[in-house]
């Protein structure tokens, strides 16, 4: 493989930077069997500073996914149960009158970690998934009028049943705008689901994953990424497939100039892990089905509720056939 020139980020080299994305990717195979793209597309999602939503059917291993992600970094890491009687401030947190002072204390909630996880976010209601907005998108907290900060890095992991399935609320448009990438893990092949089996057949491989990178590597690894070279002729391809989603007739919807933002950030990220100091078209084709598929809304003309998420899918990849490439 070639070597490359070293990215001038704090004390990180590129050489350092995909030992290190490389040895978090064969940590988290080790529970994950048969998915590394969607495995890459979290660690992606993570040094690229962003939010990520996982969604499948239940028990192909979304919560297994965040799990595992989490235990293979050496953060804070908080699990939020959501549930229909979940309320805001289970989520961020309260002021609690302390007898002996006769004064209100902060007890932060369990969004204050590195690494949270929102495990089923559609089971609650939307008022309690707003709680989440300001601390994705702003990195802190405000409760009763005092800000409040939240650790670096921070990330959040949620997990959701696709709408169909019963005892769910969907996502408000502004909720999913604030994750950068969505993906779907799909079934393991059957290769896969029997090495699932023999390697859970006497012990849970979750439970010996050991951290394999601290919270400062995380953070010179999410500067590093911003130092990837992006090409004037990149950032053109990239804005003729924005502008492709919001002139399509088949859309409601189109991107959003923060959707349009996490595919550039995303695309510097997934160059970084594939040991490049710079993107590549390919890097922005590979990004735009997870980066913008939940941000776009079709018409419904042309969209029936039940498969709105594949729906989505397909006319990104006709927009990705109709928009020309450069060389």
């Amino acid at each position: 493989m070639r070597k490359l020139e070293p990215i001038s980020s704090g004390q990180i080299t590129s050489a350092s930077a995909i030992e290190q994305i490389e040895r978090l990717q064969s940590a988290v195979e080790t529970v994950i069997k048969g998915k590394p793209e969607a495995i890459r597309l979290a660690i992606v999602t993570l040094i690229a500073g962003g939010h990520l939503l996982v969604e499948d059917v239940p028990g192909v291993g979304k919560t297994t996914l965040a799990h595992a992600l989490a235990r293979a970094l050496d953060c804070n890491f908080q699990r939020i149960q959501f549930t229909s009687d979940l309320l805001p401030s289970d989520v961020i947190g309260l002021s609690v009158y302390n007898q002996h002072s006769g004064l209100f204390e902060w007890k932060p909630g369990p969004v204050f970690a590195n690494v949270v996880l929102a495990d089923e976010i559609n089971r609650t209601t939307p008022k309690t998934q707003s709680a989440l907005l300001e601390a994705m998108a702003e990195r802190h907290v405000t409760a009763e009028g005092v800000t409040h900060d939240l650790p670096a890095p921070f990330i959040v992991l949620a997990t959701q049943n696709p709408i169909e399935h019963h005892g769910t609320y969907p996502l408000p448009e502004s909720q999913l705008d604030r994750f950068m990438l969505r993906l779907r893990i799909g079934y393991p092949a059957p290769v896969d689901e029997q090495k699932i089996l023999r390697d859970r057949e006497y012990t849970d491989p979750l439970v010996e994953l050991v951290p394999v990178m601290t919270a400062p590597e995380v953070v010179e690894l999410q500067q590093a990424v911003t130092t990837v070279a992006v090409d004037d002729a990149l950032v053109h391809y990239l804005m003729r497939i924005v502008a492709a989603t919001r002139n399509s007739e088949m859309l409601d919807l189109g991107v959003s100039p923060r959707g349009t933002l996490a595919l550039f950030r995303a695309a510097q990220a997934l160059a970084l892990g594939e040991d490049r100091t710079y993107c590549i078209p390919d890097d922005i084709k590979r990004l735009v089905v997870p980066v913008f598929a939940h941000r776009i809304v079709v018409s419904s003309r042309f969209s029936s509720s039940l498969r709105r998420s594949e729906e989505a899918e397909a006319v990104l990849n006709e927009i990705l056939k109709t928009v020309s490439v450069p060389l």
